[in-house]
């Protein structure tokens, strides 16, 4: 079995956050492979990007991941280990990578129930949770400054 690490971003704008509909039909979150020498939040900023064409800025650790699923290409089992990021983006104009078959920005509520996976579903919960939460400290820090 292969393993790779990866990294993606839960990217949030506003209240939407940033699905993808992958070459399986699965919507997820867009995500991509760690290269030799790339820190994680580079991986995650850059997967998002060479994904979507959306410009993510990592806020915080989202947590992490892991999963198995058979590789059509590779025609072998593969095990993704992957760190997720809290990103935030000014900006919901997507470019889709071409094997991508959908994705865009969707209300949070909605979004949850439209991921094909469990695991990314609580993901996505919980990440707006601290998402909140951290934009309501950088509120409070900006009005006390």
């Amino acid at each position: 079995m292969i393993v790779r690490h990866c990294a993606g971003g839960v990217v949030f704008y506003a209240n939407k956050v940033l699905l993808i509909k992958n070459d399986r039909g699965e919507w997820t979150l867009p995500k991509g492979k760690i290269f030799n020498g790339e820190l994680k939040t580079e991986s995650a900023i850059l997967s998002v990007k060479q994904e979507t064409g959306v410009e993510g800025k990592v806020l915080g650790v989202a947590g992490d991941s892991m999963y198995e699923f058979f590789s059509r290409s590779r025609q072998q089992q593969v095990c993704n280990s992957v760190t997720w990021y809290i990103m935030e983006t000014s900006d919901t104009s997507c470019v889709l990578n071409k094997e991508l078959l959908d994705g865009g920005f969707f209300k949070v509520k909605d979004a949850i129930e439209q991921l094909t996976h469990k695991k990314e579903k609580s993901l996505v919960e919980i990440s707006y949770k601290k998402y909140k939460e951290l934009k309501k400290e950088v509120v409070e820090t900006s009005a006390s400054i």
